[in-house]
C-alpha cells in the first residue's frame, strides 16, 4: 500500500496534464454555468408573467374552450398551444445555451440545421408525452379540488416512471441511431462485465453522438424490460479499452444499486412537498392578480404558466439538494465501477475528457450547491485511493508502474 503523499502526487500528475489554457476554458465555461441557472429561472418567470400579463393565456383557454367542451381535450389542447409559445418565447435563450455557447466553448459538432431539427423533435415528444402529463394533472386538481396536489405527485412520480421505461426503446432513437457493437474483445469483456454483476442485457448499443456533440459518454438506461447498455461513438473513438471498461463499470453500477428507483423515491418525497408549496403558493397568487389575469381559479388551465413557474422556482431554489442526492449516487457507482471494471488509470483518464466541460477542482461550497457530479479531482483521488489499496493484486501488474 502507499501512503497519502503517494496518492495525492499520483492525483496532482494526472491534473498537470491539463494545461493553462485548458484548465481555464473549462472553469470560465462550467462557472458561466452558475449565472445561466439563475438566467434560467429568471427567463421562465418572465414569460410566465407575459402570457398571465397580456391576457394571452386566457384567450389560449377560452380557443380551447371553444374547440370542444370535453375537459381531457381541452387541457390537451391547451397544453399544446401553452408549449409552442413557451418554445417560441425561450428560443433566444434555447439558441445561445444549446448551440451558440456550445460552439464557442468547441463542444459541439451540431450544424445549425441539425440543432433546430433536434429541438423541433424534442417539442414533439414535449407535445405529446407533456400535454398527457397535464391534462392528467388538472383533471386531478378538478376532481380531488381538496388533496389534488397529493395526487398530483403521484400522477408525476407515475409519468416519470413510464419515460424512464420507454426513453431508450422509443424516445432516444428519435435523435440518434442506435447499432448493436461489432463483436470484439472489447465487446466481450463488457458482455462479461454485465453478466458477470446480473445485468440482463444480451447486447451492447453504440450510437452516432458525434453528429451532435465532442462530449464522451455512456449509460445503462430503461426500466424492467427495456433496460439497454449504451456508449457514443465518442467515448470509442476518443476513449481507451480501460476508460471505455471504467465507464461502463461505473453505469452499470447505476443499475446494480438500484439507483433508478431510488432517485424516484428521493424526488418523489420532494415532488410531494414541491406540490404541497405549489398549491399554496397559486392560491394566494391568483387571490390577489387572479381577476386581472382572466384566470378564474387554481383548476382553471390558464393558470398553467404560474403553475410552471413556481414549480421551476422550488426545482431552482432546491438546486444543491437535489444536486447533493445525484452527486451522492454518482459517487457510489464510481466506487462500484471501480471494484467491477479495477480500471483506476482508465477511470482516472475518463475524468480528465470530462474536464473539457467540467471544473476540475472546485472549493467545498461550490462543489456542494452546483455539481451534480463529484468533481474531477475527487474522482481522480478516490481512483488513486483505490489504486494504492488494490497495487499487489496480480491483475493489476501492467498499472504498478504508472504510480
Amino acid at each position: 500500500m502507499r501512503g497519502p503523499a503517494d496518492v495525492d502526487a499520483a492525483t496532482q500528475a494526472y491534473l498537470d496534464q491539463l494545461t493553462p489554457e485548458a484548465k481555464a476554458r473549462s472553469d470560465a465555461y462550467f462557472e458561466g454555468g452558475y449565472w445561466l441557472l439563475l438566467l434560467d429561472a429568471a427567463y421562465g418567470v418572465a414569460i410566465a408573467l407575459l402570457l398571465l400579463g397580456t391576457g394571452l393565456s386566457a384567450r389560449m383557454r377560452d380557443f380551447a374552450e371553444r374547440v370542444t367542451r370535453v375537459r381531457f381535450l381541452r387541457s390537451l389542447l391547451y397544453a399544446a398551444e401553452y408549449f409552442v409559445a413557451a418554445a417560441i418565447l425561450s428560443f433566444p435563450l434555447s439558441l445561445y445555451e444549446g448551440f451558440i455557447r456550445e460552439h464557442k466553448y468547441g463542444l459541439s459538432n451540431h450544424t445549425f440545421a441539425g440543432w433546430l431539427g433536434d429541438e423541433a423533435k424534442g417539442l414533439l415528444v414535449t407535445l405529446v408525452l407533456g400535454s398527457l402529463a397535464v391534462a392528467g394533472i388538472y383533471r386531478a386538481i378538478g376532481r380531488w379540488p381538496r388533496t389534488w396536489s397529493l395526487w398530483a405527485s403521484i400522477m408525476a412520480v407515475a409519468f416519470i416512471c413510464f419515460f424512464g421505461a420507454v426513453a431508450p426503446v422509443f424516445i432516444s432513437p428519435l435523435f440518434n441511431t442506435y447499432k448493436p457493437l461489432p463483436d470484439s474483445p472489447l465487446k466481450a469483456k463488457i458482455v462479461s462485465l454485465a453478466r458477470a454483476n446480473g445485468i440482463p442485457a444480451q447486447e451492447v448499443w453504440q450510437f452516432d453522438a458525434s453528429k451532435q456533440t465532442k462530449r464522451m459518454s455512456a449509460n445503462v438506461s430503461g426500466m424492467f424490460n427495456t433496460t439497454r447498455i449504451s456508449l457514443n461513438d465518442n467515448l470509442l473513438n476518443r476513449g481507451s479499452p480501460e476508460e471505455i471498461q471504467a465507464v461502463l463499470g461505473h453505469e452499470m453500477g447505476h443499475y446494480v444499486l438500484n439507483h433508478v428507483y431510488k432517485f424516484i423515491l428521493e424526488f418523489g418525497v420532494l415532488i410531494v412537498v414541491f406540490f404541497a408549496i405549489l398549491r399554496w403558493a397559486m392560491e394566494g397568487m391568483l387571490r390577489r392578480y387572479g381577476t386581472a389575469w382572466r384566470v378564474r381559479d387554481i383548476a382553471d388551465l390558464a393558470g398553467l404558466p404560474l403553475f410552471v413557474a413556481i414549480f421551476s422556482l422550488l426545482f431552482f431554489l432546491a438546486t444543491p439538494i437535489t444536486n447533493s442526492l445525484v452527486r451522492a449516487q454518482e459517487a457510489e457507482a464510481d466506487m462500484f465501477g471501480l471494484n467491477a471494471a479495477r480500471q483506476p488509470d482508465g477511470f482516472a483518464r475518463a475524468a480528465l475528457h470530462l474536464s473539457e466541460y467540467r471544473k476540475m477542482k472546485p472549493g467545498p461550497l461550490e462543489e456542494f450547491v452546483f455539481f451534480d457530479h463529484p468533481s474531477g479531482w475527487n474522482r481522480i483521488r478516490r481512483s488513486m485511493v483505490w489504486k494504492a489499496e488494490h497495487l499487489h493484486d496480480p491483475d493489476l501488474a501492467e498499472q504498478r508502474g504508472s504510480f
